[in-house]
């Protein structure tokens, strides 16, 4: 016989008493969870304890997992690597070689820098230029360097001046005509120019090597303080050139002074500009002495 769908309890007690039973477990189930979420509510830490003793209780469960999440991955990426070792080689290799460039990049800014701090102490007075011309030659391969402007006399230049770029120094003015001159660069070998270190002034004359460098001798012998990068100005002495116009910058140091770089260069530089004389101020000429009371002329 098929039982009925209706399973009421009827007049079985057992099965009144059970579903009583069931009713009063879930009330006091619920009036439990309300008490407890009110008490939390208030105050956050009342269960502190037993949350951490169920923490502590599933914590070795918790470890194994993570261990076992751990050796996994560990398993997973090892397995990775075996297929793509090749390839992170070639990765590695090639980030080594950008490395290196960018860290001879980073030299040369450093060294520039230096440069460029020093640089920071010259003079910052500039003389009004005579004139400015294009530098329309130069010779680069010839034991003796020239170079030859586009202006002359009847521009206002004359024997002697300088002529400097926006970089630095670049000669003199040795011969001039009306519409042109000819300027003995700094790298001849018949050019000296009386030079200072520029960050503590340290004397010497820079005379060129015909090579398109310069030897750079110093005044005072003894040892020798001069160092790669230092830089070196123009110090005025023989008022021929402008106190502070950058001219090298030490690449050898020597026994009695150094190699240096022209900071200007002859074959790269466009204009330049004809600058007058650097006169040096005249000491103050002595007060003349008094002259004595004319003698009464006789009678």
């Amino acid at each position: 016989m098929v039982p009925p769908a209706n399973r009421r309890p009827g007049y079985s007690r057992r099965a009144q008493y059970g579903n009583f039973l069931g009713y009063i477990i879930a009330f006091i189930g619920l009036a439990v969870g309300v008490a407890v979420l009110l008490i939390s509510t208030g105050n956050t830490g009342a269960f502190s304890g037993a949350r951490m003793a169920a923490s502590d209780a599933t914590a070795p469960v918790g470890e194994v997992a993570a261990k076992g999440r751990t050796e996994a991955r560990g398993f997973l990426a090892a397995v990775g690597g075996f297929f793509t070792f090749g390839s992170r080689m070639a990765d590695l290799d090639r980030e080594v070689r950008i490395a290196r460039v960018q860290l001879a990049e980073a030299e040369a800014l450093k060294h520039e820098n230096a440069q460029l701090k020093a640089m920071l102490k010259l003079s910052t007075e500039e003389p009004r230029p005579v004139a400015v011309s294009r530098l329309i030659g130069s010779t680069s391969t010839s034991s003796r360097r020239f170079a030859t402007l586009g202006v002359g006399t009847d521009n206002g230049v004359r024997v002697g001046m300088p002529v400097r770029s926006p970089m630095g120094l670049v000669g003199r003015v040795l011969e001039v005509g009306n519409s042109s001159a000819r300027v003995l660069l700094i790298t001849d070998t018949e050019s000296v120019v009386p030079v200072r270190r520029a960050r503590d002034g340290i004397p010497a004359f820079a005379t060129g090597r015909a090579d398109g460098t310069l030897q750079l001798r110093l005044i005072t012998l003894g040892i020798n303080p001069l160092k790669q990068g230092d830089a070196f100005v123009t110090s005025g002495s023989g008022g021929l050139y402008w106190p502070g116009t950058a001219i090298a910058v030490v690449t050898e140091v020597t026994r009695d002074g150094a190699i240096a770089r022209p900071l200007s260069d002859p074959g790269s530089t466009e204009f330049v500009e004809v600058q007058p004389l650097w006169t040096q101020p005249a000491p103050a000429a002595a007060q003349p002495a008094a002259t004595a009371a004319p003698a009464a002329e006789p009678r």
